[in-house]
């Protein structure tokens, strides 16, 4: 397939962009330090997934594990939703530095990567919208179905652990020039661990308890964790691959009901390819003009 790329996304940094300082441990490089606790901190969880139907119907499973769930699902929801996303990829509205700041922390408590690295691949993701060079397409093998199934794979989990990892410098050079955001960056495993640990913290707390602390971390971190990654990831596989397409754009991309709620609006996903600059999450566009604050 074909198709001409869709320039989207902020453009390339000048040629004196590789002078700036790397926002991620492992930089550039083809086995980053992120890649590596990125692998942990899928497996871990998905496994933790897997388990929680016959657990909670062996153990059952409390009103404040399931409160710490979906409070911190949110957190992080919100975080990368309206942070990453909107906010830091595309500029769709102004943030003064506090909530700019509050905005990194809360994506990165989605355990989804540092948030230059996610905001690069992001950007190149719509420079080539389905198209040669788009980092996570589902047709990226073909049309025919054995070659979407495994497209499907890539743009859910595979491409993450791809060698070729997208230059920062390049596709988010305002991010890397500012200390904070750079800083909250490269402190993605620290982020990572906070994540994990607020729910066995407040659990362990409410209920005096070692027991209360595992069910706390089970149900809050881990199972949370995997739930939340595999919403943000079925928005680049299942709406590229399937959904309704009201509005024109250079892609694939379609408008998933059902996952609206769950992805915090993300998978109206045909609507925002079509108009990437705005701040809303719906199923009707609204202009937005980008700023950065």
């Amino acid at each position: 397939m074909t198709m001409s790329p869709e320039m989207t996304s902020p453009s390339a940094a000048p040629d004196d962009s590789a002078a700036l300082p790397s926002a991620t441990l492992g930089g550039d490089s083809k086995r980053s330090i992120e890649q590596i606790t990125l692998l942990l901190f899928i497996t871990v969880p998905f496994l933790a997934l897997l388990a929680a139907v016959p657990l909670a119907w062996g153990w059952g499973v409390s009103w404040l594990d399931l409160g710490l769930l979906v409070v911190m699902y949110y957190i992080g929801c919100h975080g990368i939703t309206i942070g990453f996303h909107r906010y830091f990829t595309h500029g769709s509205f102004k943030a003064k530095r506090p909530l700019r700041i509050a905005l990194a922390i809360m994506g990165s408590l989605a355990v989804e990567g540092p948030l230059v690295r996610w905001v690069a691949d992001h950007r190149k993701h719509h420079k080539f919208s389905d198209a040669e060079g788009d980092p996570h397409s589902p047709w990226r093998f073909g049309e025919t179905v054995p070659a979407l199934m495994k497209g499907l794979w890539w743009a859910h989990i595979g491409w993450m652990f791809d060698e070729e990892q997208t230059p920062q410098h390049k596709y988010a050079p305002d991010l890397i020039k500012d200390p904070a955001i750079r800083r909250i960056s490269r402190q993605f495993v620290l982020w990572t661990i906070v994540s994990l640990a607020i729910p066995p913290l407040v659990g362990g707390l409410v209920t005096m308890s070692w027991w209360g602390a595992f069910t706390a971390f089970f149900w809050g971190s881990l199972v949370r964790v995997a739930l939340l990654h595999h919403v943000t990831w079925s928005i680049n596989s299942i709406c590229h691959a399937v959904g309704k397409r009201p509005f024109k754009s250079r892609d694939r991309s379609g408008n998933v009901w059902w996952l609206a709620v769950l992805s915090c609006g993300e998978s109206w996903h045909n609507l925002h390819h079509a108009d990437p600059t705005s701040a809303r999450h719906g199923c009707c566009a609204v202009r937005s003009t980008p700023a950065r604050g």
